[in-house]
């Protein structure tokens, strides 16, 4: 590793700062004899006719100096008229030599008169000198350019980006430099692998590259070569930038960290000139380790949209950014560390093994790892004594690091909000409903009918998804609006990988329940359903379009992974027409299945719509009673539904404060395979 040099105490600043010291010393030192001044110029007349004065100099013909004598001192402090009281009292200050005070006539008016006046009396003995003040006239001269220097520095850094942060990139001469974060020396984020729960195959790799850096010799002894980088991969909130934190805490060599947009500058070629000082900078304290987080700002695939972009900055920043990574110069002992939940859109070229050697996926955590997110995050929290972590993992499924983090916090919140000394399970309940469905709006105003539709349109999705093999089993319904949601519906969903046809069908059905029951008991519908039928729709087009799961289509999928048909369709006008024809048969089926199992149902549907008007909130116990239990529970199920139960029965309900027992998770299906493939194995929590 190169030696850093150091940097040099010594700055040009001194020197200025010396001189403008010595400018205003002289300034004083030449002025130091002390003082005092006169208006009228008849009191300097007064002292020539009274003999009192000497040394009477005409200065610059605009003003006289002069000192008194034994006899000038005596005539003032007997006079009291014009200026002679304040010279006395000057004299009064200079006990020990009053005659050596220089009396100053600031206006002399016309020179010749003052000098005939002098003549007159018979004193001859005055001289005209000329004095120059040095200081005021070279700040005359400097002071327009200092200003003129001041206001172009202030303006050339606020242009670069303003501050001196980031490497000295605040400066117009520095804007070209890398504004990355070092962390070396002692330096680091205090944040270490045991930081970082779950996530283990993603931890196993970047401690392996840590490892390697640490003792290079294992793994080169074989002929092992350190990759050249490591792409993480994966949603928001799940923990990309938390391990390249533990890295940076954990690696003992220099880590530079920096987003992708720190290379965006709006002068050309900023960017690029940016990507080659940072590794410069990192060659020189090599072997060091490059962080780039939100790799997408700079690393989207090249050559779309040309027409917009004639002279595109960003792709002379990718295309040096390419060359840095693996061109014809070498960075042995560099290694590139990049994160973005967006790796559809980046370029293939910066995709290929030689620049990220690995692309690291990581995905939401499942149950195991949510429990082991728990207790990072319930580490700080005071908690009530035998808090059930399994039941808390167990009614959070698709969430992310961040917002387990996010419900721990949240649940302290609400404690404090009630006083309490510790926080509860029905805290964390309270926060999940917080979180989901959003905050209670207990005061909005819903008219009688409103809330009798309401009533029937949850009670109809509760119904169907209770009565269906493969819809999820609902644990909490109610009618208290929430959020931007008049109604909300929880559910325990199971954490699939892969979804069938019928599981698809099952929850399109459950969510085409709510408009089917306001059908069937009123005879009319309402735009309550928006939130269903967008939710549905997606599934539809994506079971056609996507997964190939219609029979008149069949086997083919339109998904176009890398987005390059983003202006035109991969498929005719005809083949348009089929899948629209398919989605609409696809849904309407649905719809008069969710009408005829309600059919057949309504007298079980009325009794529950009846109850949640009564209590708002019904838990699955209602439901067991009014229609027995589901036949299709599978054991696993139970037993977990027992631990629900038994955490509903600690708590009362009000019917204005309803305990949230589990969550819903969102069967929204979008045009892309893996957010599609979330909604099949219902891994988002929603309300509805």
């Amino acid at each position: 590793m190169s030696q850093e040099k150091k940097k040099s105490p010594f700055s040009i600043y001194w020197i200025y700062a010396a001189l403008g010291i010595a400018l205003i010393s002289f300034n004083i030192f030449m002025n130091s004899t002390p003082s005092a001044s006169i208006k009228y110029k008849e009191t300097l007349m007064e002292l020539v006719d009274a003999n009192g004065v000497k040394n009477v100099k005409i200065v610059n013909q605009s003003k006289a100096e002069f000192q008194l004598k034994n006899q000038g001192v005596a005539y003032v402090n007997k006079t009291n008229k014009l200026d002679f009281p304040q010279m006395k009292k000057m004299i009064k200050g200079r006990k020990g030599k009053p005659t050596s005070i220089v009396f100053e006539l600031e206006n002399i008016g016309s020179p010749t008169n003052f000098e005939k006046s002098l003549d007159d009396r018979g004193y001859h003995g005055y001289q005209n000198e000329t004095e120059v003040n040095y200081l005021g006239d070279i700040l005359g001269y400097l002071l327009p350019f200092v200003i003129i220097i001041i206001i172009w520095m202030f303006v050339m850094r606020r242009m670069s980006g303003g501050g001196g942060s980031g490497g000295g990139g605040g400066q117009i001469f520095n804007i070209g430099k890398s504004r990355a974060q070092v962390y070396e020396k002692g330096k680091s984020t205090n944040v270490t692998f045991k930081d970082v729960a779950g996530l283990e195959g993603a931890k196993e790799e970047i401690v392996e590259i840590v490892e390697f850096l640490k003792n290079p010799k294992k793994y080169t002894e074989l002929g092992a070569k350190i990759p050249k980088g490591a792409l993480l991969v994966g949603p928001p909130g799940t923990g990309k930038t938390l391990l390249a934190k533990a890295v940076a805490g954990e690696a003992k060599v220099p880590f530079f960290s920096l987003s992708g947009s720190d290379f965006v500058e709006m002068f050309v070629g900023v960017g690029a000139s940016r990507v080659r000082d940072l590794f410069k900078q990192a060659k020189e304290k090599a072997p060091s380790i490059i962080f780039i987080d939100e790799i997408d700002a700079i690393g989207r695939a090249r050559g779309k949209n040309n027409g917009f972009n004639s002279n595109d900055e960003r792709e002379n920043t990718l295309n040096q950014l390419l060359t840095e990574m693996d061109g014809f110069g070498t960075n042995s002992g560099v290694i590139i560390l990049a994160a973005t939940n967006r790796a559809d859109v980046l370029d293939a070229a910066l995709m290929r093994a030689g620049r990220f050697d690995r692309q690291i996926y990581v995905d939401m955590p499942d149950l195991n790892e949510r429990k082991e997110i728990f207790q990072v995050h319930l580490k700080p929290l005071k908690l009530v004594e035998g808090l059930d972590i399994d039941f808390l993992s167990k009614q959070t499924p698709g969430f992310s690091g961040a917002d387990i983090a996010n419900l721990c916090n949240e649940a302290a919140l609400i404690a404090a909000r009630h006083n309490k000394k510790h926080v509860e399970k029905q805290d964390f309940l309270d926060a999940v409903d917080r979180i989901i469905g959003g905050l209670e709006k207990k005061n909005k105003i819903i008219t009688k009918d409103e809330k009798k539709a309401i009533a029937f349109h949850e009670a109809g999705h509760a119904t169907i998804s209770w009565l269906l093999q493969y819809a999820h089993p609902l644990v909490k319904v109610t009618i208290v609006p929430r959020g931007q949601s008049l109604g909300a519906a929880w559910y325990l969903p199971e954490e699939r990988s892969i979804t069938t046809t019928e599981q698809i069908l099952d929850q399109m059905c459950s969510a085409l329940g709510g408009r089917a029951a306001e059908q069937l008991t009123f005879g009319k519908i309402s735009t309550g359903a928006l939130s269903d039928l967008e939710k549905v729709t997606k599934q539809a087009y994506a079971m056609v379009s996507i997964y190939g799961l219609n029979e008149r289509l069949g086997n083919i999928s339109f998904y176009d992974s890398q987005g390059r048909d983003s202006f035109t369709k991969p498929y005719s006008e005809d083949t348009a027409r089929i899948i629209d024809e398919e989605v609409s048969k696809l849904i309407e089926g649905q719809y008069q299945r969710a009408l005829q199992v309600l059919t057949e149902n309504q007298d079980k549907l009325t009794a529950l719509a009846e109850q949640l008007l009564t209590t708002e909130v019904i838990f699955k116990e209602d439901l067991e009673r009014i229609f027995g239990k589901r036949q299709w529970e599978s054991e696993e199920l139970v037993e977990h539904t027992e631990v629900l139960n038994e955490a509903t029965n600690e708590t009362e309900l009000p019917s204005d404060e309803a305990s949230t027992e589990s969550t819903e998770n969102s069967e929204d299906t979008s045009v892309r395979p893996e957010e599609a493939k979330e909604e099949a194995s219902n891994k988002t929590p929603e309300t509805e």
